[in-house]
């Protein structure tokens, strides 16, 4: 029986009451009234990646897996996922098996701690690519567009769940935060090594899209979904059911707003 997204957010949400560790990044537990905020956030990309990635037979990479949620979503519906990732989460991702064996089977989801320009892929061994709040840190971009490319099998898909890089808001606060330093050097205690990272290097679709065709992908435009347009206030005693099919009939039917005012951005790329 395959697991629902929201079914999955349940037991989710009783598993981050016995990790401390995870509240920080995901702020679930926090403020009761943003709650329903980020839970339509959360699980409205969820549901996209739900939607692409269903064959248990395909064989699917997570690029920054982060603490590997998102795979184990994919494994409690048998579907096989290899993460990598750069980040401290690693060290907590052996111990979330134990939690999810309760509901699936957690070892689907395999993760190591590696650089992707330092250990590519073999060519052809993924079906699909998952970049999820990962796509807008990788430099130099071109180059791993390149290893993504030569990773996927003929038809392959990268599927990017990122911030909108046209929002208005997002990019005033990106810009208070770092100017134009888009791109910086980070130490890797692991790796012993800098690296290169996007500071917070978000992209409009525009770009995302001519990144791709110069790559060797094309956008699946009708894969592409605009996400969470209220901010936290209009949450105060409203529907967040009705929030939520609200935010869906704006995206229908208002090219501005969807561009230039919702958050996230989703969307599939398509090896040529």
């Amino acid at each position: 029986m395959l697991m629902t997204p929201e079914r999955f957010f349940d037991l989710f949400l009783k598993e981050l009451e016995q990790r401390e560790e995870m509240h920080r990044y995901y702020k679930f537990l926090g403020k009761e009234s943003s709650f329903h905020f980020r839970k339509n956030y959360f699980l409205e990309r969820l549901r996209f990646i739900a939607r692409q990635v269903q064959d248990p037979a395909s064989s699917v990479w997570d690029c920054g897996s982060g603490y590997g949620t998102t795979c184990l979503f994919l494994a409690m519906n048998g579907i096989k996922t290899h993460g990598t990732t750069l980040e401290f989460y690693f060290e907590t991702v052996a111990r979330r098996y134990e939690y999810w064996n309760q509901f699936g089977e957690a070892s689907l989801f395999t993760c190591s701690y590696e650089n992707l320009f330092d250990n590519p892929p073999a060519t052809g061994s993924y079906d699909t690519i998952i970049v999820q709040d990962t796509l807008h840190h990788l430099e130099p971009i071109n180059d791993a567009l390149h290893i993504f490319h030569n990773a996927l099998r003929p038809g392959g898909r990268i599927i990017a769940v990122e911030e909108n890089g046209s929002n208005i808001i997002q990019n005033a606060k990106l810009y208070k935060y770092r100017g134009n330093k888009r791109i910086i050097k980070q130490w890797d205690e692991k790796l012993q090594k800098d690296i290169l990272i996007g500071n917070e290097n978000i992209r409009s679709l525009k770009t995302w899209s001519e990144l791709m065709q110069h790559n060797k992908f094309n956008i699946d435009t009708a894969s592409v979904q605009y996400v969470r347009y209220f901010l936290p206030f209009r949450y105060r005693n409203a529907n967040p059911d009705q929030l939520l099919r609200k935010e869906q009939e704006i995206q229908r039917k208002s090219s501005f707003r969807k561009e230039y005012f919702f958050f996230g951005l989703n969307f599939v790329a398509v090896k040529q």
